[in-house]
């Protein structure tokens, strides 16, 4: 069974779901409070992705995934969308901090990543006329 323990802080005055509506009587209301989450992830699905559409209502972030067989093609390209993840805006405030802290380690160790499909694919050399 894969049980990962994540510690991390939660400030008082942050409500969100996993976080108790109200703090303890001990607990001063301004102090910082450390929670210990465990995760389970032995039922997870791991899935892989290279698509990406974002939408929107007043209370949810909609996020679906999946694969786009064609990246560099051309005109209508056919994506089925396996995975649609709804999130509230605090959780997803909260991922997009943490993707973004882990994109620039990446960045960092690894170089900037370029977003534009067309700027990273190479055109085929030519064979000069003379040669």
């Amino acid at each position: 069974m894969a049980i990962k323990k994540v510690r991390r802080k939660n400030v008082s005055d942050e409500k969100t779901e996993d976080t108790p509506a109200e703090a303890p009587a001990s607990a001063p209301q301004d102090a910082a409070q450390t929670q210990e989450v465990v995760v389970d992830d032995s039922g997870a699905n791991a899935g892989y992705a290279n698509f990406c559409r974002v939408s929107s209502t007043p209370e949810e972030l909609i996020l679906d995934l999946g694969l786009n067989p064609t990246p560099y093609a051309t005109g209508k390209v056919d994506v089925k969308v396996n995975q649609r993840i709804i999130l509230n805006h605090f959780t997803a405030k909260r991922l997009w901090s943490a993707l973004s802290m882990a994109l620039q380690r990446h960045e960092q160790a690894f170089g900037v990543l370029e977003t534009d499909v067309r700027k990273r694919v190479k055109a085929p050399a030519v064979d000069s006329p003379g040669a």
